[in-house]
């Protein structure tokens, strides 16, 4: 196989919203050009004073995930945003993050290309990925630093030492994956703080990491 020069970068969307709208969303992003995406099952979680902040109600939420070059990404959020109201409280969120690397698609990796300087991002990511049953001590332990809230999401992990035998079968346990949407500036008190609490410089606790939004639509932080 050759390989192509391409210029183009690529980009991610994430979209968490009310469940059963995650099709209407994949629909909806399909026509300004984005060729696919994934669709998980998520629970939010916020307290009761700041509903607003992450527009999550303690209730089932999807999280679509999908990606695509710059151009077609500027045009689906517009669009998305145009249809879902994603600038109104309650209507879900949305955030861009850049992909430098994306590979197993039809896109290629970039990497080397994308060498441009990326502007300073207003908002963090915080991905927390722990046991089953962990997830609400990463959001309980995120709330006592200033966050506001997260989506806590069921995955299967597999690593070195994460299986264990049930009738000499080997079985996968399950994860939780916390994602908390956090201003750049607080971010860090939140990462030490879920770090500290879970325990996470121990092997086998759980792992965190970090990625820069660089366009949010739909969080509600001057909410009183």
């Amino acid at each position: 196989m050759q390989n192509q020069n391409y210029d183009t970068t690529y980009d991610m969307i994430y979209v968490v919203i009310n469940q059963g709208l995650g099709s209407k969303v994949l629909h909806k992003a399909r026509e300004m050009g984005v060729k696919g995406g994934t669709v998980c099952f998520g629970l939010g979680t916020v307290n009761q004073p700041i509903l607003n902040f992450l527009a999550l109600y303690d209730e089932h939420k999807e999280v679509i995930i999908m990606g695509g070059d710059q151009h077609t990404i500027t045009k689906t959020i517009d669009h998305l945003n145009k249809t879902f109201k994603f600038h109104k409280p309650n209507h879900g969120i949305m955030y861009r993050i850049n992909s430098c690397r994306m590979l197993g698609s039809r896109f290629n990796d970039c990497s080397e290309r994308n060498s441009e300087k990326e502007p300073v991002n207003m908002y963090h990511i915080i991905t927390t990925i722990v046991e089953k049953g962990k997830g609400e001590e990463v959001v309980s332990a995120s709330r006592t630093a200033g966050a506001r809230g997260g989506t806590i999401i069921n995955a299967r992990g597999s690593g070195v030492n994460s299986t264990t035998k049930v009738f000499n079968m080997e079985i996968e346990p399950e994860k939780e994956i916390v994602m908390i949407v956090a201003k750049a500036s607080e971010s860090e008190m939140i990462i030490q703080k879920i770090y500290q609490e879970l325990d996470l410089d121990q092997p086998g606790n759980g792992i965190l990491f970090v990625q820069e939004a660089s366009e949010v639509h739909g969080l509600f932080h001057d909410v009183k």
